[in-house]
């Protein structure tokens, strides 16, 4: 039986105010780029601008900021906190000798905290490898920056006319100059579930594109004309042939990899014979509690990392903390 909140995972809560009533406030957004203490994330190709060691978020002041889009992320403890995106020429190049050309100073693992001179370097980080090691604030504005550059990277042209968009609102959304249509960032919903049976073992999968041993909850995104619950039933039965009852929701999770929000649930399953699909998964199994620790301490089997909610599902129904992996990727 499975008890309680769910145990902490990354990405959780936002630690920093979006601002969104400033976005049209142009004397504000001036005034803020104007400001040294004004704090800036560059992101490039998907990854952050961090410090020497790979482990800390660099932000520079405005003056120190490479040329290109200007987003404004929001503010935390009294500090503007913007996005850049670097300008490229038609080969892919920065402008620029290089972005960190200009990215001369290092803030400590807290955003608001003071800068410190370093030497610069061509540092850049993808979120996954800093989620362990920045802490709550920062990791609040580095998953805003990394969902919406990803974005606005991706989405240079109008979905209706074809001409070529711009930022409008500091970046909450791009228009079209030639048709004026609005196009706003996209977030796509997906589920996540812990599916359990009526002796309260817990079903995994085991994903062919994934190394030989890894398991994990189910997963799928959520269709047109669909509730995230009606989404849980049907991606269960579509992936392992396991009927689903009762859906109860645990959680959410942003996870802009590159622009999901995963919904975590709870199913509990009214049937237990599996029948995997084959294409996307092609091994699933039931756990009890003493299989499933035995089995991941033996380097048998191993489980999702601390990063996703999933692991966070799995910790609520084992009830304790899950042994570490063995098994390697």
């Amino acid at each position: 039986m499975i008890a309680g909140p769910l145990p902490d995972y990354p990405f959780r809560r936002t630690s920093h105010d979006r601002l969104a009533e400033r976005r049209t406030d142009a004397a504000f957004l001036s005034a803020a780029w104007k400001d040294p203490k004004t704090r800036v994330l560059v992101v490039q190709d998907g990854k952050l601008a961090t410090d020497v060691t790979g482990d800390r978020l660099r932000f520079v002041s405005p003056d120190q900021a490479p040329p290109g889009d200007r987003l404004l992320l929001g503010s935390a403890d009294g500090t503007v906190f913007f996005l850049v995106l670097p300008t490229v020429d038609p080969a892919g190049a920065c402008t620029e000798s290089s972005p960190d050309a200009r990215l001369s100073t290092v803030a400590t693992n807290s955003p608001a905290s003071e800068t410190t001179p370093v030497e610069p370097a061509d540092r850049f980080s993808g979120l996954r490898q800093l989620a362990g090691h920045v802490d709550e604030a920062s990791a609040s504005l580095a998953v805003h920056a990394v969902a919406l550059a990803h974005w606005h990277v991706r989405h240079p042209r109008c979905s209706q006319c074809g001409a070529a968009t711009v930022v409008a609102d500091a970046g909450a959304f791009r228009r079209c100059p030639s048709c004026e249509a609005s196009h706003f960032p996209r977030t796509d919903p997906a589920v996540i579930m812990l599916v359990t049976d009526e002796a309260d073992r817990c079903l995994l999968g085991h994903n062919r594109v994934r190394p030989t041993g890894w398991f994990s909850t189910l997963a799928g995104f959520v269709e047109p004309g669909e509730s995230p619950e009606q989404a849980v039933a049907r991606e269960v039965l579509e992936e392992v042939g396991v009927v689903v009852g009762g859906v109860r929701y645990a959680g959410s999770q942003p996870w802009p990899f590159p622009s999901s929000l995963m919904l975590g649930y709870f199913a509990a399953a009214s049937s237990t014979e599996v029948t995997v699909d084959g294409d996307e998964i092609d091994e699933a199994r039931w756990f009890t509690r003493p299989e499933l620790a035995a089995a991941v301490t033996a380097g048998g089997v191993g489980v999702p990392t601390t990063l996703s909610i999933a692991r966070a599902l799995l910790t609520a129904w084992y009830g304790a903390p899950l042994p570490a992996n063995v098994l390697t990727l």
